[in-house]
């Protein structure tokens, strides 16, 4: 019997599950919450990364250009402070390193400095403190579709452009959280690593998409690397550095050799990126999905950098803040990151918030 038989048995089953679920909070069968604030959602219907810590970083930012003060809540999936509930950055200074808040909550809270951002399984318990702490006009949740205990006013729903549902089928035989037809609650779809900004994102939509999403609804996104150097002992900042450099001018880089390496949802995509900068990648070594480094882990990355003859590191700054505890680092470390970028899109996009909050 082929293995996909008994997957696609248990993604049945898991269909009805969340089908169910939705149907309860949509009946009020099983409660929930509203806060006294409006609220964004930043999420997705598929395991995998589309984007969902750049593009939430770019609401909040958006959002206070409008006007508005921004206050970020993540769940922390996986941190010290995810069942607790905790402030990784007051707006001024960060109060939680990486592994108490969380790979992502650290680095939204590292390059967001002037904007408080909160951690907790409970979003609505942490939207509740963050209303009484810091008075925010809109609250921003990273990564919260399918958290349906909290009213949103809107929900952004990224879909990867090149594969927005994989193979269609649900977990586990496919990558999909929720059956397709979810989509009917978002307020909007966002495709997510789009460099190509087209003028009609409908144009990228298929049958699936349109019956449940508006033409009108639909926004385009590029991801766009930048990159900064951590020189040989450095020590790490707790602040992102206030100059960084973006992809077009790689070429300032020295020509010397570069190793790589990144534990993230697309080790692959990272290589990727690495080349299209324009560096000379000596080799890379993969490891997994939020990966917490070690000093061993430290001493391999420098052993295969050695024999591959690279006296320079590349990584991600996802992987950078999992990495800190080794530091400083004995080579001259490139960090990579990426920004979302709406192109000619942009003002389109956020006269779409602004209608969307006045509501």
């Amino acid at each position: 019997m082929s293995l996909a038989t008994p997957l696609y048995a248990i993604s049945l089953m898991y269909g009805a599950v969340q089908k169910i679920r939705e149907f309860a909070y949509r009946q009020r069968v099983l409660p929930s919450y509203r806060l006294p604030c409006k609220v964004i959602c930043v999420g997705n219907i598929t395991v995998g990364g589309t984007g969902k810590t750049p593009m939430t970083m770019h609401v909040a930012r958006e959002i206070e250009q409008l006007g508005y003060k921004a206050v970020i809540v993540s769940r922390g999936y996986g941190s010290g402070a995810e069942s607790r509930g905790g402030i990784v950055s007051d707006g001024q200074s960060l109060l939680l390193g990486p592994g108490e808040a969380g790979d992502e909550p650290y680095l939204i809270a590292r390059n967001l400095p002037e904007i408080p951002v909160l951690v907790g399984q409970n979003r609505y318990a942490a939207g509740l403190r963050a209303v009484a702490d810091f008075q925010p006009d809109v609250i921003v949740i990273d990564d919260g579709f399918q958290h349906l205990r909290l009213q949103r006013d809107i929900d952004l729903v990224l879909l990867d452009h090149a594969r927005p549902f994989g193979n269609t089928y649900l977990l586990p035989r496919g990558i999909l959280r929720e059956p397709i037809a979810a989509l009917a609650r978002g307020t909007a779809c966002i495709f997510t690593r789009h460099q190509a900004h087209p003028a009609d994102p409908a144009a990228l939509t298929g049958d699936l998409i349109k019956k449940y999403t508006s033409p009108k609804r639909l926004f385009c996104a590029s991801h766009d690397p930048y990159y900064y150097v951590i020189n040989a002992g450095e020590l790490f900042a707790g602040h992102a550095p206030a100059q960084w450099h973006t992809g077009q001018a790689a070429g300032g880089l020295s020509k010397d050799p570069v190793f790589g390496f990144s534990g993230i949802a697309r080790n692959a995509e990272f290589q990727n990126t690495v080349k299209q900068l324009g560096l000379d990648a000596a080799g890379f070594l993969e490891f997994p999905d939020h990966h917490r480094y070690t000093a061993r882990d430290l001493d391999t990355i420098l052993t295969q950098a050695g024999n591959a003859g690279a006296p320079r590191l590349i990584t991600t700054e996802k992987d950078l803040v999992r990495l800190a505890p080794q530091n400083p680092f004995p080579l001259e470390l490139i960090v990579v990151g990426v920004k979302v970028e709406f192109g000619d899109h942009l003002q389109t996009f956020r006269a779409f918030l602004k209608q969307q909050l006045s509501l």
